[in-house]
């Protein structure tokens, strides 16, 4: 579903221009010297409406969280949210995910956050899934030896693919749950996943781990992905 238009989008973003970074390909190789008060770098991709950064930011102060939304229409009320709520150190990029490498160096980000992001459900949509192959290489190159990608699902088919995906790629994976809050709330919850949790709906979760055997963009060329239609997690098939 689209999300609709917000009315005064860009006064609303303005108001908020002191958490948004407006040209961050000029940060590039610069961000610890230029957030040197903070220990670490953290990035989310896809924020939403900015209940996970929010939260995240607040429960980690030393961390600086960098987070990335190509839908403006969402990025300014995560904005708001974080203006509103006095929140320091967070600060928004309004980009595409594909954009990553020319924004930061290598192992310039120690960890990354994905949360339910789109399935692109169809075979020939998959290279488009934020954990399909090149962008886990992407990932590879952001991150330091150690460096970890926090990923979070409602949808089991998506989420058993991209464990496939992983392992495949030399990540190494922990913490792999299907039912995350099975023994009480366990994290700082995205709006949608407080949403899906209040219907009953499990929420899968892992972390992987960059090793040595990790590949990145220079290890060749990127698998061609094949028969990779997804069910919904509701178990309807997709068409490839």
């Amino acid at each position: 579903m689209r999300m609709r238009k917000k009315p005064n989008l860009i006064p609303r973003m303005e108001r908020c221009a002191k958490v948004q970074i407006k040209d961050p390909k000029a940060l590039k190789g610069m961000w610890r010297e230029s957030f040197a008060d903070y220990k670490k770098l953290w990035l989310e991709l896809g924020c939403g409406k900015g209940r996970f950064t929010a939260g995240t930011a607040q429960q980690y102060p030393d961390v600086m969280l960098i987070a990335v939304e190509k839908v403006a229409d969402a990025m300014v009320t995560a904005m708001e949210r974080v203006c509103d709520a006095g929140i320091e150190n967070i600060r928004f990029i309004d980009m595409d995910a594909l954009e990553l490498g020319e924004v930061f160096d290598n192992a310039e980000v120690e960890r990354i956050f994905i949360n339910f992001c789109d399935p692109w459900p169809k075979s020939r949509d998959a290279k488009h899934r934020l954990t399909a192959p090149g962008f886990l290489r992407s990932y590879a190159d952001l991150l330091p030896m150690g460096g970890e990608i926090h990923f979070k699902t409602d949808n089991r088919p998506l989420f058993d693919w991209s464990v496939e995906q992983l392992a495949a790629e030399g990540w190494e994976l922990r913490e792999v749950t299907n039912d995350l809050h099975a023994n009480g709330i366990s994290g700082v919850m995205t709006d949608y996943e407080a949403k899906f949790h209040a219907q009953g709906v499990s929420i899968n979760r892992l972390v992987a781990v960059k090793t040595e055997s990790t590949k990145t963009t220079a290890s060749g060329a990127v698998p061609r992905l094949r028969d990779a239609a997804l069910s919904d997690a509701r178990g309807k098939a997709e068409n490839k």
